[in-house]
This record gives structure tokens, C-alpha cells and sequence, in this order.
């Protein structure tokens, strides 16, 4: 199947509760790549790369609220060219 990939933005308490590390291990569970990363605005930014159905499945779980602590209120996606990532791995 042909690759495409993505560029979410997730607002809400999404910093300082896990949410990279979560996001990464969702992430590699489904097979994809990309990087997550804090944003200056409060939010994190979430790029991934692989197989539409696997991104929808990353965008559901990202949609209902990602890991335990964090709280999902906003998310924005738009598509992004395809790249090349080493795996899933968190930006600082």
C-alpha cells in the first residue's frame, strides 16, 4: 500500500504528562515513523508517516485523549509530504 503521511497538532495538557513517550510507543506499536515534539505554544506536534489505516488508528487514539494524564481538547491535522524517519522518535 502506498505511504502517506500527516502533521497533527494537539492542544490541551499534552506537555509534561507523557504524551511524547506515549505517542512514540503508539506509534511504533503501528509500525510508523515520524517524531513527536513540544511546541512553544503549549501544544505538541505529531508527524507520521505509513499506511493510512495505521495513521487513522494513531489519530483515533490521539483524538480520544492519547495517554492516561493528558487531556486531548484540540486536534488539528493536515497532510504533509511523505519523508524518510528512522523509526518514531521524540524531538526536544
Amino acid at each position: 500500500m502506498p505511504k502517506t503521511s500527516i502533521a497533527a497538532y494537539v492542544y490541551g495538557r499534552v506537555q509534561g504528562v507523557g504524551f511524547r513517550f506515549a505517542t512514540q510507543q503508539q506509534a511504533n506499536g503501528l509500525g510508523l515513523t515520524g517524531y513527536a515534539k513540544n511546541l512553544d505554544d503549549g501544544g505538541v506536534e505529531v508527524i507520521a508517516c505509513g499506511e493510512q489505516q495505521q495513521i487513522d488508528q494513531l489519530l483515533d487514539w490521539l483524538r480520544q485523549g492519547g495517554p492516561k494524564h493528558a487531556k486531548v481538547d484540540k486536534l488539528l491535522t493536515e497532510p504533509r509530504a511523505v519523508a524518510e524517519y528512522q523509526g518514531f522518535g521524540i524531538c526536544h
